[in-house]
């Protein structure tokens, strides 16, 4: 062998290659539901036991809300495995919820045999055109040498820019082929970066502003980041909102914290917004939930000046034209302002004083209404006494409204929520958010509806010992349906009641400990009850379907209806 020569690789079936791969871009951990599509990828990863975890849910979707959550925690691809046909259309959730919550996702799936391609086989499926617009790239590995190739360009392709979801489809008889192929160098993501040039432009026109408004949110946000955007923001009272469950990019204990745009909104913050006469975004889309249905910003000029900063240049200027527009990265936009100082802090500080005391006003504990069980009683006595480091998991529909406005998020602690409403989300991505941190203390908020179709994952964490508490709300209806309904079509209820579940039983069969919670006074002893259990466990809150969201009821959405 000359000098200028690599050692020849072993041979190795294209599965352990594969494996061989993910070990060296650093996964150490994967979600999925088993096929015999892939059983050479599970058969290689039976070898290396000692450094990779493989969780078997117990539903595709469940797997993939699990991977989508490990990679917004970690900023790492989560890795999701499923079987062809059925397991990945099941998963497809998965990759809709990375694609639009901007998170690193790498999803494997089992593919039949090459020689059978085109004849509608045994659940076949053309995953390039079933996944191409839901993905940010979707391929299928054919020539067994090039899975290096493919696997470094699926980790690299998931981080880099905008984060998002890759598939790989694998057919079954390629993963067998046995290759002598040279690993990949470990994978490194292409990241924008802010120059002094573009923070200069960023600062100039800031300083014109009288009443400006920072809008933080997307994927991405380190602690690290979070404390730059901090330290800016509190150095030059300028105030901080955040897009739709992104209130963990700055904590909500800053003076210059005053709200988020989403589905728990004050009505003064939104009449604040019109206000405003600059909106300096960093890391958000702007998108329908945040805006409002576009009604708040109104494309495609806004009144406001706008600087948008974005790590993808195709989103800046998509539906609103900025004055001022850089792609970057959230945290080195955050690293780049941190230490910079406008001296506008007597010009905005009444502004910003004024915003703050309106939040803080907005999310005092609610006078008694004669509930019951009333959430937003029981969180505002609970989220003093919660650890600073705490991760909610929060599902879609109107519960999650009393978390949303009621509790204190921030880092080291996390909001991990579907922002496209994703139901049963909450429940996988706590057990994966209890498996990747174990020392702390995981919250999952669920509605009835929700945990129905994801509640089996709680005998995924008893089988591999997580121990998220799940706050089950039920109301016995879809709250979120049931509340438009009432508003377009007032008593006339259909579709939306729920009937016929005792979950502390269910709870109980999973292994986990379980209790019914039917008053604000028993919650806070109860929940001490639950996290002492050492266990995976769940609450199920019973409440009033009258009280149907933080700021309604149905009395009073009827009433509205009517006089219009």
């Amino acid at each position: 062998m000359t000098p200028f020569e690599t050692p020849r690789p072993p041979p190795r079936t294209a599965g352990q290659v594969l494996v061989d791969q993910l070990l060296i871009h650093g996964a150490d951990r994967a979600f999925c539901v088993p096929g015999e599509s892939y059983l050479e990828v599970l058969d290689a990863l039976h070898d290396v036991q000692d450094r990779f975890t493989l969780i078997n849910a117990r539903h595709e979707a469940g797997a993939a809300n699990m991977a989508e959550a490990y990679g917004k925690l970690t900023g790492k691809p989560g890795i999701c495995m499923v079987t062809r046909g059925p397991g990945a259309c099941h998963a497809a959730i998965g990759v809709h919820i990375a694609q639009q919550d901007s998170t690193p996702m790498i999803l494997l799936v089992g593919q039949i045999g090459r020689n059978m391609t085109d004849r509608e086989a045994f659940q076949e499926v053309d995953y390039r055109q079933m996944f191409g617009g839901l993905a940010k790239w979707v391929a299928q590995i054919d020539c067994p040498e090039r899975v290096p190739e493919y696997i470094a360009r699926a980790f690299r392709m998931a981080t880099s820019g905008r984060p998002g979801p890759v598939i790989l489809a694998l057919p079954e008889d390629m993963l067998t082929t046995l290759v002598e192929v040279a690993d990949a160098r470990p994978y490194f993501a292409t990241k924008a970066r802010l120059g002094a040039d573009e923070i200069a432009r960023v600062a100039d026109l800031l300083a014109t502003a009288q009443k400006p408004l920072l809008l933080l949110g997307g994927s991405g946000w380190t602690d690290e980041a979070a404390a730059d955007i901090q330290r800016f923001a509190e150095t030059n009272r300028l105030p901080v909102t955040t897009s739709f469950r992104r209130q963990d990019s700055i904590s909500n204990r800053s003076d210059a914290y005053v709200g988020e745009f989403g589905t728990a909104t004050a009505p003064l913050l939104r009449q604040r917004l019109t206000e405003a006469d600059l909106l300096l975004v960093i890391g958000a889309r702007l998108g329908e939930m945040t805006t409002n249905g576009y009604e708040n910003l109104v494309p495609p000029e806004l009144r406001q000046k706008l600087i948008h900063i974005h790590p993808d240049p195709d989103e800046i200027g998509r539906v609103y034209g900025p004055d001022i527009g850089f792609a970057a990265t959230a945290p080195e936009a955050a690293a780049a302002l941190a230490t910079l100082d406008l001296g506008r802090q007597n010009i905005w500080g009444d502004w910003a004083g004024g915003l703050r005391q309106e939040w803080l006003n907005d999310t005092e504990s609610p006078a008694d209404g004669g509930w019951a069980l009333d959430m937003g009683q029981a969180l505002c006595a609970l989220r003093d006494a919660l650890p600073e480091d705490v991760i909610v998991t929060l599902d879609a529909g109107n519960h999650t409204g009393w978390a949303q406005r009621f509790l204190r998020f921030g880092r080291p602690g996390r909001e991990i929520g579907s922002t496209c409403g994703a139901m049963g989300y909450s429940v996988p991505a706590a057990v994966a958010a209890s498996l990747t941190h174990p020392e702390r203390l995981t919250l999952a908020m669920v509605g009835d509806g929700g945990f129905m179709m994801s509640g089996q994952e709680l005998a995924t964490a008893t089988q591999y010992g997580a121990t998220p508490v799940v706050l089950l709300f039920n109301n016995g209806i879809y709250g979120t349906i049931r509340m438009h309904q009432e508003r377009e079509h007032p008593e006339r209820v259909s579709g939306t009641r729920l009937a016929g579940h005792d979950f502390v039983k269910m709870a109980e069969g999973y292994g986990c400990y379980a209790e019914r919670v039917t008053t604000t006074a028993e919650f806070a002893d109860a929940l001490a009850r639950a996290r002492a259990s050492g266990r995976a466990a769940l609450l199920e809150l019973v409440t009033d379907p009258e009280q149907i969201s933080s700021r309604t009821t149905i009395t009073r959405l009827r009433a509205n209806a009517k006089a219009r």
